[in-house]
């Protein structure tokens, strides 16, 4: 029998009315959401389920409401008795892995993704920085031109690994144009700007990791009882020191994706279900192993059905 992997979505995923099916009609789930209201002193809850959608994408809007919601979608696979061998999840994905994991308390993580997204969007000047998806390149070739770039005097680095072929750069404006004209010019088959408020994963983000460290160090970290595969290692995580340290290194180092899921396979995983909104890692996992098994699940519907796989019904 292969090993279950649970994965966690990070920024990109969020929907306006994600959860407010499951939320209408599941006391404990509208629990969870009133419960991060109260932890954060706002309603995030009405953000989450009414929009509008710029509000939701803001980046410290946008953290605690896809932890939340994959935390309500989570209570309900675990009220189901499926508990997974490992857990990862794609940057703040990774603070509802831990939350999975029982390293972290959800009241905990929602306030820190909320303060770890504050001190995102502070780091460096909206504008200043940002990212981009480049398509069809190698990771090294794509490094040599990142360090290139910056050697020139304009920052950008590698950010996300994702899936072969599909490789996030983050840093100054300048460099990521600039690196964007250079993987062109060196072959890449696309490069796609994204809309987001900064530079993430990048060192950029090394003031922003100063201040998350002090809040990390107000809320309680355990040792996690199901390993979780570290974004900036690509390694099973357990010791509450680790996950402490390496939360911190994830702000501005790459998140190895790709490198996770290879590495989980090899650990003997052979189904993954995606726990929260959107489909995006899903597709990721296909594009790196066709042999696995992927769910998602992301509202009632697609709850509903995963469970029954799962449990062979």
């Amino acid at each position: 029998m292969g090993k279950l992997a649970f994965i966690f979505p990070g920024q990109g995923s969020q929907t306006v009315g994600m959860g407010k099916e499951l939320a209408a009609q599941d006391e404990k789930t509208a629990a969870i959401f009133q419960a991060a209201d109260e932890r954060l002193g706002f309603s995030l809850s009405s953000i989450i389920f009414e929009g509008p959608q710029e509000t939701l994408t803001l980046t410290y809007n946008a953290q605690p409401a896809l932890l939340t919601t994959s935390v309500a979608l989570l209570e309900k696979v675990n009220e189901a008795g499926i508990t997974p061998d490992y857990v990862a999840g794609h940057s703040l994905g990774e603070y509802t892995a831990l939350v999975a994991a029982g390293s972290i308390s959800f009241l905990d993580a929602v306030y820190a993704v909320r303060k770890r997204g504050e001190f995102m969007e502070e780091a460096v000047p909206s504008g200043e920085g940002t990212m981009a998806a480049v398509l069809g390149m190698v990771a090294e070739e794509l490094e040599a031109i990142t360090e290139q770039v910056t050697n020139d005097g304009a920052p950008v680095q590698l950010a996300n690994l994702n899936c072969p072929g599909q490789i996030v750069i983050s840093g100054s404006k300048a460099g990521v144009e600039r690196a964007a004209q250079l993987a062109k010019e060196k072959g890449a088959k696309r490069v796609i700007p994204l809309d987001v408020s900064g530079p993430f994963h990048s060192a950029l983000m090394k003031p922003a990791a100063g201040k998350l460290s002090d809040v990390l160090a107000t809320i309680t970290i355990k040792d996690a009882v199901i390993p979780v595969i570290a974004n900036v290692t690509a390694k099973p995580m357990t010791e509450k020191e680790t996950i402490q340290r390496l939360l911190i290194e994830q702000l501005y180092s790459p998140v190895r994706w790709e490198q996770s899921v290879v590495n989980m396979v090899e650990l003997g995983v052979d189904t993954f279900v995606e726990i929260g909104p959107g489909k995006v890692l899903s597709g990721l996992v296909k594009k790196i192993n066709r042999n696995v098994t992927v769910y998602s699940i992301y509202d009632v519907a697609s709850l509903e059905a995963t469970i029954a796989a799962l449990k062979g019904e």
